[in-house]
């Protein structure tokens, strides 16, 4: 854009095309293909580097251990959890339930004090749809108009080859990606056993790196901004955490109506018109189609494509950046600074709450946990001087290493007397059972209900002490 005239010539050709409806559907509900402008400026280039950080620690978590586990893994077909080296089974469900409370009430204070910075900048849809696909896109075919008349051409050599190139590049990357996704799922040994072994050996593993592939692929080269505009449960809660404090992406219109457009004449002189020029820049760069200028919207994911075109055109008409910009509607209406609010000083407080319990719970969680019943159906026992209970024990070994265990009893005069063998061998992640007798001389035993308490130990180190009661004559 060296003029004005050519700002207005490439909003001329699109200009019959947005309208205040859904960019995305026609009047007759079919799906509006669109074909932004690729953004550059000082937020895109902050963009390319935030995705450098997102790939490298994307491509390389799975290949990182702490304790022999991977930094993240998301089992569930074996419902095995590891977050930076720490094993997590179904018997930790409340540490991981009030761990995702706690990640939703995180998400709540982010959305309500700054927006969807997280879908512009981070989201994987995000970084791999307008960072990796629509660039090679844009190599292959062109951007915005260009783009749109390519696909309405009608079918040569040309269009054959760079179409065909295309969609094979997308199908390699999205075999790349779905192999990482499964590595965050079964590990990167997991994902090496299924690409080395024939697929009959691991036909589950097989079978879901194809359809990782196939649904990446689709969500790229065919769902793409729908999954923001349409699918996303985020982008559905931001219609109801945005307020008027929160910090987003928004046109100031204040500053900038009554739009109207300029002449080469008009740039340089003192006519009182708004700052927006009234070029539609903003919205042909923007990925989901919407206009900036209508305020706030569902669509809109924070990408900051229209503030970067927005800047370059008020440079080229002398007037001052940031028309649109960073800022809640409470800065822009009333020219206040930021300021938090009774609101997110109060979910900040919940969740500050909740990280300490959900802290302590993990500081004070035992790298085995016992389930310790009496046997069902059996009372007491007497035999001479003596009172025996038999009891239960699940024992569940939360680490990534074997252990060997002992179980002993704190009462005195109480003794063990195991059906099976003690020390018990639990392999990292298993369980292991054992019965054995508790006995007491009678002597001891003056009341129905005596509790008592019983050691799980790892050599002469206690690990869990595991409460029940054991049952004797009136």
């Amino acid at each position: 854009m060296e003029n004005i005239d050519d700002i207005y010539k490439y909003a001329d050709s699109e200009q019959d095309e947005f309208r205040n409806t859904l960019a995305t559907v026609d009047k007759d509900g079919k799906r509006i293909w669109l074909y932004p402008k690729m953004p550059k400026g000082a937020f895109f280039n902050k963009r390319i580097i935030a995705t450098i950080l997102f790939l490298a620690v994307f491509l390389s978590a799975p290949f990182i251990k702490i304790n022999g586990l991977p930094l993240i893994m998301m089992n569930i077909f074996e419902r095995k959890f590891a977050i930076f080296g720490q094993l997590f089974l179904p018997q930790d469900f409340i540490i991981f339930g009030l761990g995702m409370i706690t990640f939703v009430v995180f998400i709540i204070l982010f959305t309500v004090t700054y927006g969807r910075i997280w879908c512009g900048w981070l989201c994987p849809q995000t970084v791999f749809m307008e960072m990796i696909f629509r660039p090679i896109e844009v190599w292959l075919e062109g951007e915005g108009r260009t783009q749109k008349k390519f696909d309405e051409a009608p079918w040569d050599f040309n269009k054959a080859w760079r179409k065909t190139l295309k969609h094979v590049i997308y199908i390699t990357f999205s075999i790349i990606i779905a192999h990482f996704t499964m590595a965050y799922m079964v590990g990167i040994e997991g994902v090496k056993d299924i690409v080395t072994k024939p697929p009959t050996e691991n036909l589950s593993g097989f079978v879901g790196l194809i359809v990782f592939t196939g649904l990446f692929y689709f969500v790229f080269a065919k769902l793409r901004e729908q999954v923001c505009v349409a699918i996303c449960p985020y982008g559905r809660l931001q219609g109801v955490l945005v307020t008027k404090d929160t910090m987003t992406i928004i046109y100031d219109e204040v500053r900038g109506e009554p739009r109207a457009r300029i002449s080469k004449k008009e740039v340089a002189s003192e006519v009182k018109k708004g700052d927006c020029i009234d070029c539609g820049l903003c919205v042909q760069v923007c990925p989901t189609g919407i206009d900036i200028r209508n305020g706030i919207q569902l669509e809109c994911v924070n990408c900051t494509a229209c503030i970067d075109v927005c800047d370059e055109v008020m440079v080229k008409v002398d007037r001052p950046k940031g028309l649109i910009r960073y800022a809640s509607v409470d800065t822009i209406k009333n020219n206040v600074p930021f300021k938090f609010t009774i609101r997110t000083l109060a979910y900040t407080l919940v969740l500050a709450a909740l990280v300490s319990v959900v802290g302590i719970l993990l500081v004070n969680r035992s790298s085995v946990e016992t389930t310790l019943m009496r046997v069902p159906g059996q009372l007491y026992q007497e035999n001479g001087d003596k009172i025996t209970n038999l009891y239960n024990a699940q024992m569940v070994n939360k680490t990534n290493s074997d252990k060997v265990l002992n179980i002993t009893i704190k009462e005195q005069g109480a003794t063990l007397k195991f059906i099976g063998q003690n020390p018990i061998k639990i392999k990292a992640g298993s369980k292991a059972e054992v019965v054995f007798f508790v006995e007491f001389p009678k002597d001891k035993i003056t009341k129905r209900s005596t509790p008592i308490k019983i050691q799980i130990m790892e050599k002469d180190k206690q690990l869990e002490e595991a409460k029940t009661n054991f049952q004797g004559p009136n």
